[in-house]
């Protein structure tokens, strides 16, 4: 379960996104309980129906060296702004570490139970590893450590936060490549997500090996297309029948 971790404030006093430093809050106050090496965990692509999977890890430094000067949630920077930020957590982090989930194994296992092994295979790859995780969200078994999901993490907490970076700049540099493989679905611009443009390029083209098969519109797209080389061929299309849908904010 998710833990919103700001109280109700009095009347008239600032919301905790207003004060200075706000996100670096909890890290600050899990260290005055003896944790010392927080790290934070998300990841980037859950709700495309293209492309890989990327979670990631990051442990900040305390002090100041672990004020990465303009970090936020991924999703309110622009894409140069990632990048500086990218390479300022890369630079200043105690730890960090990235995880790539290739679209077979998101096929094979589904979402959830994929993403969950993300995180978790993030975190065991930090070296020197955590003694507390917060997680954006939803909480991760098996990582024998005290562990706290928190709801937007990625905008409350300074490590969840930098995770969030790593973890999308990663995976946009890996379509920007996919864009060069396969042009005809400008992966470039919409990074995998459902867009009317990506959506006319799967009805046009039918899938690649990178979307995900789980999703209902590219099993449209492949059914559609079967249909159309069963008429031009003979042969009988199959389809898988298992698809989902996965709905929510882009991550």
């Amino acid at each position: 379960m998710a833990v919103r971790t700001a109280p109700l404030r009095p009347v008239g006093a600032p919301a905790p996104d207003d004060r200075p430093d706000a996100l670096w809050d909890m890290e600050r106050r899990l260290r005055r309980r003896g944790f010392s090496a927080i790290a934070g965990a998300d990841e980037a692509g859950r709700g495309a129906c293209a492309g890989p999977l990327v979670a990631a890890a990051c442990v900040l430094p305390s002090g100041r060296r672990g004020r990465v000067p303009g970090l936020a949630d991924s999703k309110l920077l622009t894409a140069a702004a990632r990048e500086r930020v990218y390479a300022e957590v890369v630079e200043r982090a105690v730890a960090w570490s990235v995880v790539v989930m290739p679209v077979p194994d998101l096929d094979a296992r589904g979402m959830h139970v994929t993403n969950i092994e993300a995180l978790r295979r993030a975190v065991w790859l930090l070296d020197p590893g955590a003694d507390y995780v917060l997680t954006d969200g939803f909480p991760v078994s098996g990582l024998a450590r005290p562990t706290l999901a928190v709801w937007k993490g990625d905008r409350v907490a300074a490590c969840v936060a930098a995770a969030s970076v790593l973890a999308k700049v990663t995976r946009d540099r890996i379509m920007l490549d996919l864009h060069e493989r396969f042009p005809e679905y400008d992966f470039a611009v919409h990074k995998g997500y459902i867009t009317d443009a990506h959506s006319a390029a799967l009805d046009r083209h039918g899938p690649c090996p990178e979307h995900r098969r789980r999703f209902v519109n590219v099993a449209r797209a492949a059914a559609a297309h079967a249909g159309r080389d069963s008429r031009l061929t003979g042969a009988t299309a199959m389809v898988d029948d298992g698809s989902m849908r996965i709905s929510g904010e882009p991550r």
